[in-house]
């Protein structure tokens, strides 16, 4: 066996290495400040990590509350005879006062740039008519809560039993693409605890006068 394994080098498969390991990265290297690649790496963290985020937090409270977070879908959920009228009412007091409180934090810890970024109050934009923005918290509102109807449809679950592990992903996905659409317009409410949050301790005349259109 010895001399099988000696022998191998001579001419066998053995012979030569086919690959070559990468030089260790230095501890310190400012250099790489300049690259875009790093900057290009650190946002596709940001996307990966706030995804991953986004779909587990939501597949954890799913199985405690349903994972709402949204007024509109408790709302809708309500209507098709889901959940409670108590429990919706319950529901959507907590995602107030939770949003309420989630924008205290963040006023709290970034001042700066909360002042900076209008405290994230949803405004309608300049230039467009508040028929305008409501249509488009309407048919966007209508998108997310199609899509979570569709997501945690009892026939699909029955039929896919991998189906309430990956909702989230969908409805992650939904929201992305009604926030592409309709940022230029309203700044994306389509959750009404959202925009209730940050006008509350905003505190602006503009956010509160335009509060109507996203819960309407």
């Amino acid at each position: 066996m010895a001399k099988d394994i000696e022998a191998a080098p001579q001419g066998g498969e053995f012979s030569t290495k086919d690959y070559s390991d990468p030089p260790p990265a230095p501890i310190v290297d400012f250099e790489e400040l300049t690259k875009w690649s790093l900057y290009r790496a650190v946002i596709a963290e940001f996307v990966a990590t706030l995804l991953f985020l986004y779909i587990t937090v939501a597949t954890c409270t799913a199985g405690v509350s349903g994972g709402h977070i949204n007024p509109a879908v408790t709302f809708g959920l309500f209507l098709a005879r889901k959940v409670s009228l108590i429990r919706a009412l319950l529901y959507i007091i907590a995602q107030c006062l939770g949003a309420i409180c989630g924008v205290g934090l963040v006023k709290g810890f970034q001042s700066s740039y909360y002042v900076r970024y209008g405290g994230g109050a949803n405004e309608l934009s300049a230039g467009y008519s508040k028929g305008t923005g409501l249509a488009a918290e309407i048919i966007g509102t209508f998108v997310l809560v199609y899509t979570v109807f569709s997501a945690t449809d009892p026939k699909r679950n029955a039929r896919d039993s991998h189906i309430p592990v990956l909702a989230p992903l969908p409805i992650g996905f939904a929201v992305f693409m009604v926030h592409l659409a309709t940022i230029p317009i309203t700044g994306t409410g389509i959750n009404p605890a959202r925009s209730l949050g940050a006008a509350v301790i905003y505190n602006k005349d503009k956010a509160w006068d335009d509060q109507k259109t996203y819960h309407v």
